[in-house]
């Protein structure tokens, strides 16, 4: 690997798994994990569009989070299941730069998507007779092109950047994925002011939504303390837990990996904690959001009521033309 053609532009990308029985063994649980979130977040995308008592701003904004975490998936998974499979890890510089482009502007919409999740709670909460002015149809839709407005340009300007470093070492990559941190390694300039931007680009996406989530969800959890109505309690809990344990299994990761100081870092760390955020946190959302949720599986029930009716409506139509 490490003496791969230098003068080639395509990447090697090293990849997680090890070219051994547990390197298959790993690799036969990640399929299903990654079938599971592909069904679970097309479901739930589906599910919210399908069902008219599911067009709610909260609903509307857990469909983009779905959607974000079905191309998260689709981005990372299939080329390291191939690169493992086919034993060919190369990957060409243009395609490296998309997926490097893909990744960051999921990484950055989602971040900003989720602080957005967590304003529609506290204003639900908190101020449930402003809550139609607050977060009406208009603000939602704002809310979400800004999310992924904001993360394409920031992902377009890291990307344009990686691309135009020279890389003058090996192009093994020591990642699954062309992640900017684990390509910088591979410079023959000095990044260390490019570095800093990186840092301050993941505490804008990261760090100060993060902040900004647990300040909403303390006044929220706050409110729902001084309930007086037991049920109402019960229910504010249950969507503050689940929405808390999305931000934790998303921003935790993150900051773990972008946040700590380069001399602290390591490849085989940082490819462990990315099979978090682009591996178990999209298969792990629809399950969160779903199981927890009666409004859900009360729409799934619905949604597969018609969806039978429709199937009996039309075997009862072909019936009555063959009579």
């Amino acid at each position: 690997m490490e003496n791969y053609n230098q003068t080639s532009t395509d990447f090697i990308l090293l990849g997680l798994f090890p070219p051994s029985s547990l390197g298959l063994f790993l690799f036969t649980l990640t399929v299903p994990t990654f079938l599971m979130a592909l069904t679970g977040n097309l479901c739930m995308v589906l599910l919210i569009l399908l069902d008219a008592q599911l067009h709610t701003p909260m609903y509307f904004l857990l469909s983009q989070l779905s959607l974000m975490d079905l191309i998260y998936i689709c981005t990372t998974v299939p080329k390291m299941a191939s690169d493992f499979l086919l034993g060919n890890k190369s990957i060409s510089f243009i395609g490296c730069g998309v997926q490097t482009f893909f990744f960051g502007t999921l990484a950055g919409s989602e971040g900003l998507l989720l602080m957005s999740m967590s304003y529609d709670r506290y204003v639900a909460i908190c101020f449930p007779l402003h809550y139609p002015i607050r977060m009406n149809r208009r603000v939602c839709v704002l809310m979400i092109l800004g999310s992924w407005a904001m993360g394409v340009v920031s992902s377009s300007a890291h990307t344009v950047h990686a691309l135009h470093i020279p890389y003058c070492r090996s192009r093994a990559i020591d990642h699954f994925f062309c992640d900017i941190p684990a390509m910088l390694t591979l410079a023959c300039v000095d990044t260390r002011v490019y570095e800093y931007i990186v840092f301050l680009c993941a505490i804008l996406f990261l760090l100060f939504p993060f902040i900004v989530i647990l300040g909403s969800y303390g006044k929220v959890l706050l409110v729902v303390y001084h309930m007086c109505s037991r049920e109402g309690r019960k229910k504010g809990y249950s969507t503050c837990s689940a929405h808390l344990t999305v931000v934790t299994l998303y921003y935790v990761p993150f900051v773990f990996t972008y946040l700590r100081p380069k001399s602290l870092r390591s490849a085989a760390e940082d490819k462990l904690v990315a099979v978090f955020y682009t591996i178990l946190t999209p298969v792990l959302n629809p399950v969160i959001y779903s199981l927890r949720n009666k409004e859900v599986l009360g729409a799934l029930q619905r949604v597969a009521r018609r969806m039978d009716f429709s199937v009996k409506m039309s075997a009862c139509d072909c019936s009555c033309e063959e009579l």
